[in-house]
């Protein structure tokens, strides 16, 4: 994959006009397989942000947070493809428009479950929507569920996960989310300072093995919003 320095809001660009015109563009730069790239094709982005929804950069979704650049999500999926197999358990934390919740909804399958966790009810609600229009069948047969909730402490009751994906910058490893990690499961998650100063953030890998032993990699420096707590990111709707 490329070594560039990536953001979770800005890739290459392109003005692609359909869904298949931007996956065309993303195998040529970071899609590897054919699982992830079936996926993104299944996912159409249209139903999940109004605005560009075929270019490669961000797009505002409300609530002070926006759907990240498709060269980041393919990049998340592929990171975490192994680990999202049929009858595989996963969670997204900060799961937003519901986009990157449905792609690994789409990966696991009907035997398999994805919970996708927001601490903004409205967020929750708007991606129930989204998911509702674009891919309602992971609704219908109970691989997709959509939670309030403070994703920085995981989800116990839907615990333990072969997949964690977060979609924010926590400024240390996250140990709520690794004690949900099943043995053999993988985190992908941005660490790193939530402010500036010079250092960097990067997306960092975390195995744990069949003893529970952690083993972390650090694999792109990147820029993400911090993970944060809902009053700190959107106080009206959290006060809700």
């Amino acid at each position: 994959m490329p070594g560039c320095r990536w953001s979770s809001g800005g890739g290459g660009g392109g003005g692609n006009s359909s869904n298949a015109g931007l996956i065309a563009q993303l195998e040529r730069e970071v899609i590897e397989s054919e699982v992830v790239r079936d996926t993104m094709l299944a996912v159409d982005r249209r139903f999940y942000t109004t605005h560009a929804p075929y270019v490669d950069s961000p797009q505002g979704i409300g609530f002070a947070v926006t759907i990240s650049a498709p060269h980041m999500h393919a990049y998340a999926l592929e990171v975490l493809r192994s680990h999202l197999r049929p009858g595989c358990h996963a969670l997204d934390v900060g799961s937003g428009s519901g986009y990157l919740t449905a792609c690994m909804a789409k990966m696991v399958g009907p035997t398999g479950r994805v919970t996708g966790i927001d601490h903004i009810p409205d967020l929750v609600a708007k991606a129930t929507d989204n998911i509702s229009r674009g891919n309602p069948e992971l609704l219908r047969d109970g691989s997709l569920t959509l939670v309030v909730g403070d994703g920085r402490r995981g989800y116990p009751p839907h615990a333990p996960y072969d997949a964690i994906h977060v979609g924010a910058a926590a400024e240390t490893t996250p140990s709520d989310l690794l004690h949900q990690l099943k043995p053999g499961g993988r985190l992908f998650v941005p660490v790193g300072p939530q402010s500036g100063g010079g250092s960097s953030q990067y997306i960092t890998q975390y195995d744990k093995d069949a003893d529970g032993n952690v083993r972390s990699q650090r694999l792109k420096a990147v820029i993400y919003v911090p993970l944060t707590d809902a009053k700190t990111q959107w106080p009206a709707a959290a006060s809700r």
